[in-house]
């Protein structure tokens, strides 16, 4: 089901859903923060930030100086990434006819998609701030989506034991894969908005064949009715709506989980 371009999210929205913007924790610390949450990012060169702050963290780190964290924030064009280890088997198509670009990284995790209505989120976050323990901070990142799917639309979400990801049922609405050397992580989190699922067919979404993704605009559409067309904009202003309340939800509920102020940078310093 899919939503009325005359619809309006307000009535779906949890009644805790507050559109004000977060308060840090007293003991909160500064996160740098680069927010292209509106703008479609090629993967390469969001690719190349994340690796080259990271090797400025770890200079940092060295000479025994401070090192804070920073986030990342945007959406990608459409482009399938694979892990270090990832088998190709889980492609339905030959590498060299892909539709879109594909990207081996050095991320954990199997082949997954990225493409416009799906708010990505790079933490390159020091554990040594937080907590030297890898699992910690896997839980944590999803312990942001859960929050905010739940405080802003009343969803309900899991984990699944042996799974990374958060999930509503069998749909898997976001994924996680990272990176950690020298305790510095990066890559980090993708949650459908209102993504286009159909790129996903093509390929067994991190390997899980079992399983389904959705989205939040595929989750609250259960709860709506359809135009008199029967249908609505791909592009319609309640996606965008649907967007901007997603990622002030982000933005907050990652402050919160990781008792960060974000402290916004322009792109320029990238």
């Amino acid at each position: 089901m899919i939503f009325s371009t005359t619809h309006s999210f307000g009535s779906i929205l949890s009644p805790n859903h507050s559109t004000r913007p977060y308060t840090p924790h007293l003991n909160a610390v500064l996160c740098e923060c680069f927010d292209l949450y509106n703008e479609l990012v090629p993967y390469g060169e969001a690719w190349s930030w994340q690796k080259s702050i990271v090797k400025e963290k770890k200079a940092l780190i060295q000479r025994n100086q401070s090192c804070s964290d920073t986030l990342i924030i945007l959406q990608h064009h459409p482009v399938y990434t694979l892990g270090t280890g990832s088998s190709e088997e889980y492609l339905n198509f030959e590498i060299i006819d892909a539709p879109y670009d594909v990207y081996r990284t050095e991320r954990g995790g199997e082949v997954t998609y990225h493409g416009p209505g799906q708010l990505v989120m790079y933490p390159i976050i020091n554990l040594r701030n937080h907590k030297m323990d890898l699992h910690w901070y896997l839980r944590a990142l999803e312990e942001v989506v859960i929050r905010v799917l739940f405080s802003t639309f009343s969803i309900k979400a899991s984990r699944l034991e042996g799974l990374t990801g958060v999930w509503v049922g069998d749909q898997k609405l976001a994924a996680i894969g990272i990176r950690v050397s020298q305790w510095i992580a990066y890559h980090g989190l993708a949650l459908n908005v209102t993504t286009d699922l159909s790129p996903f067919q093509l390929i067994v979404p991190c390997g899980i064949r079992n399983r389904n993704v959705g989205s939040i605009k595929g989750i609250l559409g259960e709860f709506s009715s359809p135009n008199r067309y029967g249908a609505s904009d791909n592009n319609s202003t309640d996606d965008f709506q649907l967007i901007d309340i997603t990622h002030n939800a982000l933005v907050r509920e990652f402050s919160e989980v990781f008792q960060l102020e974000l402290a916004l940078k322009p792109i320029s310093m990238l």
